[in-house]
């Protein structure tokens, strides 16, 4: 099993989420995160004031899947997510050992 971990554009989610559901996945995690890569922030007007806002608003989403999947939904994610401009995002995929699941204490996939 693998997670794949995303950080997108919080107005992508949408998109996102309904290429997943199509592709047959079936459950995600979402989290507001902030932070800054190539794009070190950026300044803003505010009432006439300009200040830096340096750490920008992301969503990370989380997904358990079989070794098989990963492939899918990365292209899922990219074609979704993706707008061309410096701050898409990035994907990292990661193993996963154990998954169980709390109220049967099924593992592993049928955990998923």
């Amino acid at each position: 099993m693998k997670k794949v971990e995303a950080i997108i554009r919080p107005f992508k989610l949408d998109e996102v989420k309904i290429a997943l559901v199509n592709a047959g996945i079936v459950g995600m995690t979402v989290s507001e995160v902030r932070g800054f890569g190539r794009q070190k922030g950026q300044t803003e007007r505010y009432r006439g004031s300009e200040y830096t806002v340096e750490f920008l608003q992301k969503l990370k989403l989380e997904i358990v899947v079989e070794d098989n999947q990963v492939d899918l939904v990365t292209e899922k994610i990219i074609s979704a997510a993706h707008t061309g401009e410096i701050g898409d995002g990035k994907i990292f995929v990661y193993p996963v050992d154990t998954v169980i699941r709390i109220r049967t204490g099924e593992k592993n996939l049928e955990a998923i």
